[in-house]
């Protein structure tokens, strides 16, 4: 998943406006010619999209049966622009959709049921809790494509030199650490974000969550929540400690200054694998370290887990549907996996794409190692767009302008909004 870069490109908004979609696309499609699909990739333009591109020529070339219409999508953009394109009965017939949209779509019934298609012949090969993290009441609406999750990442040179031979397993750890850098070095220790995405791995450390979904509570106003934020907040202030950015452009400010060895920690996900080897600190790729996120006060680390599915569109019809679940199985093989991790740096889904090749890249194999520490969002259709409140006041609990009591309280209002069938 890819979170605070708005992906934004004028070729793709044009070509977006302009392409027909889905089942509706047909029109196209020649009685004895090839059927026409139409896929709307959310990965990045410049870094990821090529790489997609390429395999889509690959597919086109040994199914001649099959033509494939490529747009990418800004991510940022894409979800909304399926929704409205699904109710109207306009949407493409594949889309890379984030694993926290998978259960949301199928709810509305937009997405077709997988189970039994040859989309999902090799489905023993995934990842269990990837796959289930694609159900929606007991149905699968999507094949995993690549998985993420946050990771502490760090620029060992700088810890080095500060006497630092190991990565901080608690956020006390840290603290220490990025005092220890400031002093030696005269560089930030760390700096984190004011994004609820990559604040909630504060509450897994204190063993909450935004809601309960089992118990259907809300529990973003829990005194484990309130622990959780707290600790997040304390690390915005400190010898090597930056203060929170509340701009909109907070996340480029972040990682540039990681990059550039200007700050010596951050929370990241492996998104930015390839960005991070374009920065002069890493030039040497050996430099990057990759650490499981520290643990809370219940001595539990871990973060969400993240990463795209392929769905198809219920809305298409059969013969556009049938070539789609070829398109998938193609994609999300083991081959095209693999493919996609040595061009791009992404996770692979299935345990045969972790080849030899693809695990000599030192980022997806740190990344790898810190999956195990990743936790599954609860199939909650609404679950994604809880963080859209917190979002909200989180900066300004960051910026001191509201107080954590007030914000979290505003956000438990917010979000009862969102779930109104559940209890405070």
């Amino acid at each position: 998943m890819r979170r605070g870069i708005a992906a934004t490109a004028l070729v793709a908004s044009l070509a977006l406006a302009a392409t027909a979609c889905g089942g509706n696309d047909s029109g196209s499609d020649k009685a004895d010619g090839p059927v026409t699909i139409t896929w709307w990739d959310t990965s990045n333009a410049t870094n990821e999209a090529p790489t997609y591109q390429a395999l889509v020529k690959e597919f086109e070339a040994a199914n001649k049966d099959v033509k494939v219409k490529y747009v990418n999508v800004p991510f940022d953009q894409a979800q909304n622009k399926f929704d409205t394109a699904a109710g109207s009965k306009g949407a493409p017939d594949i889309l890379r959709s984030e694993v926290g949209w998978t259960p949301a779509f199928a709810k509305k019934g937009f997405f077709l049921p997988l189970d039994g298609t040859e989309a999902l012949a090799d489905q023993a090969k995934f990842q269990p809790s990837l796959i289930e993290q694609a159900k929606y009441e007991g149905k699968t609406y999507g094949v995993p494509l690549v998985t993420d999750t946050l990771a502490l990442v760090y620029n060992k040179a700088l810890f080095k030199k500060a006497g630092i031979t190991e990565a901080p397993k608690t956020w006390d750890e840290l603290k220490a650490d990025a005092s220890k850098i400031d002093a030696k070095e005269n560089v930030y220790g760390y700096w984190g974000s004011t994004q609820a995405y990559y604040a909630q791995t504060f509450l897994y450390g204190e063993g909450t969550d935004t809601v309960d979904a089992a118990a259907k509570k809300i529990t973003v106003n829990s005194d484990a929540a309130k622990k959780g934020y707290g600790t997040w907040k304390s690390l915005f202030s400190g010898q090597g400690l930056h203060k929170a950015d509340t701009t909109a452009d907070a996340y480029a400010h972040i990682q540039e200054a990681f990059v550039t060895g200007k700050v010596a920690s951050i929370i990241q996900g492996p998104w930015e694998i390839t960005n991070f080897y374009k920065g002069s600190a890493f030039k040497d790729k050996a430099n990057l370290g990759i650490a499981t996120v520290p643990a809370g006060s219940t001595g539990k680390a871990g973060a969400p887990t993240g990463g795209h599915n392929l769905s198809v569109y219920a809305g298409s019809d059969k013969a556009h549907q049938q070539a789609s679940l070829k398109f998938l199985k193609f994609m999300t093989s083991a081959k095209s996996q693999e493919t996609i991790a040595l061009k791009n740096s992404t996770l692979p889904t299935r345990d045969d794409a972790y080849t030899t090749a693809v695990k000599a890249d030192p980022g997806i194999a740190g990344y790898q190692g810190v999956l195990a520490a990743a936790q599954p969002r609860p199939a909650l259709p609404e679950y994604s767009s809880l963080w859209g409140p917190l979002d909200t006041e989180l900066v300004k609990i960051a910026g001191g302008n509201e107080s954590l009591d007030k914000g979290l309280a505003n956000a438990e209002l917010a979000i009862g909004k969102l779930v109104p069938d559940f209890s405070k």
